[in-house]
């Protein structure tokens, strides 16, 4: 870790076998985990909690504080779990008062010029394609795929398992396992193949397809659509993932595809 020509704080608290790069600053209240490397002209701020065998790539700026003018210099923090990696050039702000908090789950991959903004929480197994912006407290499940240029709005939520297409501007919620595209977002199927690609069975894909046809093609509404559900379909983890994402929704859930409000 000695490396004469980046700057650690004294106060930081960085693990013996952390690899870090030249011409990198670390501030005081940063914590580093084990095995952890830091590339050169990475700037890591205050409050930053990284966890163990994280890379993080030059031009990464994390824990910076937030771009909200309500932010009173909280003592807040910005958490990274293990074996994420964070590309060249990404932002990740540190929360403010609403949640204390940024978090980014284990098993990440955050590509470059990618932002995450104050009070987002980011499950693990995640993928953000180049450029993917997410506003603030934003709650993203595990297993979400967000493609190149993705924009989340504030205080949307994305299930898990859940595809979103290159491009696309997310204003709504958006349900577990599905994939989201077109203008404005919809519903355009399950996401089929990355649930096989975890090991989720033709069974099990089946059972979650016949839940969106009765949600999205039947022209029930979202009321309607959950009680037929609940009524008809067998009680599965799944499906009570998918009725309590519905009902717990705040933005209201994204249409489907043949729709035009």
């Amino acid at each position: 870790m000695n490396q004469p020509l980046a700057y650690v704080h004294p106060g930081a608290k960085i693990a013996k076998n952390v690899v870090i790069e030249p011409f990198t600053t670390i501030n005081n209240n940063v914590v580093i985990g084990e095995g952890s490397w830091i590339g050169s002209n990475v700037t890591i701020m205050e409050g930053a909690r990284i966890g163990k065998n994280v890379n993080i790539f030059p031009g990464a700026v994390i824990s910076a504080i937030p771009q909200d003018k309500k932010f009173d210099d909280e003592d807040t923090v910005t958490i990274i779990g293990d074996n994420t990696t964070i590309r060249e050039c990404v932002t990740i702000n540190r929360g403010t008062s609403d949640r204390m908090k940024t978090q980014i789950g284990q098993n990440c991959w955050i590509m470059a010029y990618s932002h995450i903004a104050h009070d987002c929480i980011v499950g693990d197994h995640c993928i953000f394609s180049n450029n993917s912006t997410l506003a603030g407290h934003i709650v993203v499940g595990d297993y979400v795929v967000l493609a190149g240029m993705a924009a989340v709005q504030q205080f949307c939520t994305i299930g898990s398992h859940a595809f979103v297409t290159g491009g696309s501007l997310v204003r709504k919620d958006v349900p577990p396992y599905v994939k989201a595209g077109r203008e404005p977002l919809s519903y355009v199927g399950i996401n089929s193949i990355g649930l096989r690609r975890r090991g989720f069975t033709t069974e099990k894909i089946r059972e979650i397809q016949d839940i969106y046809r009765i949600l999205y093609q039947k022209n029930y509404n979202n009321t309607q659509a959950v009680n037929i559900i609940e009524a008809e379909m067998e009680a599965t983890p799944e499906r009570d993932e998918i009725l309590q994402f519905i009902r717990n929704s705040q933005r209201g859930i994204m249409k489907g595809y043949f729709t035009t409000n």
